[in-house]
């Protein structure tokens, strides 16, 4: 009688692989990793051998969509990422996509160098290789949570820059403001600009720069409304202005108007980001649920 192999499965060198259809993990590492069993795919999962999109993952049902890249096997450099104020939801060779939490910047300042999207993000590449680094894109408030991301080259970076009304199909964010917008659908259309105070505020055509805001009651009581709000342009603080703009300020933000401040936070989070791919040229689309801190105003 042949003794029994109880060691687990030889993990395969680390290859990575683009998923092409919808699909779950499961069946995909089963037709990719033909050479191996069920029993060691599974020892694979079990051991936190697969990543998905960069993102470690144990559940075999993991849904899977195109353009998706699962890796198995070992591979030091591709170390997960971890942060409690970032969650990373998307990373391939060009660019970082990120879910960041209400209170830290998108970047430094001169009092804050090192509590910033920006820092933790390079460092974590960084220590892949010393080579690595990253670039802005665009930004989000230090109070405001949600969606944001980073490219991975110059290169990626000017062409984002440069043809971002033409390659970021969508940006929405939702809100809770006080009381209720009438119309409860709407647009704000206004010249803004900022003053020496930093203050971002209304002003003429030939001072500021035109700014559009689309929004949509979802949710409202007396005291509150839960509105999503699409921009038609990206200008700082181009929400916040909007909603005072129209006596329905952000709650959370004084600077804008408001007067109450029920989450303790400023109640704005960027929840889906929709756009074209720089270089592969797809369409990648990402949206975060509503924070549940917010809903619980309408219950």
């Amino acid at each position: 009688m042949k003794p029994q192999n109880t060691s687990r499965a030889k993990a395969p060198r680390c290859r990575s692989f683009e998923v092409q259809d919808e699909n779950t993990l499961m069946p995909f590492l089963l037709q990719v990793l033909h050479d191996q069993s069920r029993t060691a795919v599974k020892s694979f999962l079990a051991h936190k051998l697969v990543q998905v999109n960069n993102r470690v993952t144990t559940q075999f049902d993991t849904p899977l969509k195109p353009g998706d890249t699962v890796t198995v096997g070992m591979n030091k450099s591709a170390a997960p990422f971890h942060h409690p104020m970032l969650n990373l939801l998307y990373e391939d060779e060009h660019l970082l996509v990120v879910e960041k939490a209400s209170g830290l910047l998108s970047m430094g300042t001169e009092r804050d160098k090192t509590k910033t999207a920006y820092y933790i993000l390079n460092n974590y590449l960084r220590n892949k290789d010393p080579r690595n680094h990253i670039f802005i894109l665009h930004r989000l408030d230090r109070e405001t949570s949600g969606i944001m991301m980073f490219a991975k080259s110059k290169k990626v970076q000017e062409i984002l820059q440069k043809n971002w009304n033409d390659m970021i199909r969508e940006r929405k964010y939702v809100a809770v403001v006080e009381g209720c917008p009438q119309p409860e659908q709407g647009q704000v259309k206004s010249y803004i600009s900022e003053n020496k105070a930093l203050i971002v505020h209304a002003t003429s055509s030939q001072d500021g720069k035109l700014a559009i805001t689309n929004y949509t009651t979802l949710k409202s009581n007396r005291q509150f409304a839960l509105v999503e709000l699409e921009l038609e342009t990206g200008r700082k603080n181009q929400i916040r202005v909007h909603m005072q703009e129209i006596g329905h300020p952000v709650t959370g933000d004084p600077k804008y108007g408001a007067t109450k401040n029920p989450l303790r936070r400023l109640a704005l989070h960027a929840f889906k980001l929709d756009f074209i791919h720089p270089i592969t040229g797809k369409n990648m689309k990402f949206e975060t649920p509503i924070p549940a801190k917010f809903m619980t105003l309408f219950k």
